[in-house]
């Protein structure tokens, strides 16, 4: 890929990364509620009127390692917002390390090393 559509690409990326907040922004602006698949058991509950038996049994098993999108001594507003955006970063790091990792592994197994 050539440097401009790479630069081009990050540019979009960074974009994509700052509008992470909008899930929290616009539920609330529109008073619907909280962000879209984001539901707890309680929250599932109310909206499908049950909960699914393995939705239950694996909502015990997965904790968010940032819950709420909040850290230890932050409070409710803007900060969670951030949350929001830290948050975005890291799985976009994530998501790029792993490519980067899968790629080179298929190309070492390919010969292309």
């Amino acid at each position: 890929m050539k440097g401009s559509k790479l630069k081009k690409l990050w540019i979009g990326i960074g974009l994509l990364i700052l509008l992470t907040p909008l899930g929290l922004i616009l539920p609330e602006l529109f008073r619907s509620g909280g962000a879209w698949g984001e539901w707890g058991i309680d929250e599932l509950k109310r909206i499908a009127g049950y909960v699914p038996l393995g939705f239950k049994k694996l909502s015990e098993f997965w904790k968010a390692p940032i819950h709420d999108y909040t850290f230890v001594g932050w409070d409710a507003g803007m900060k969670s917002y951030m949350g929001y955006i830290i948050s975005g970063v890291i799985g976009v790091a994530l998501v790029v390390g792993i490519s980067i990792l899968v790629g080179r592994l298929l190309a070492r197994k390919n010969g292309n090393s």
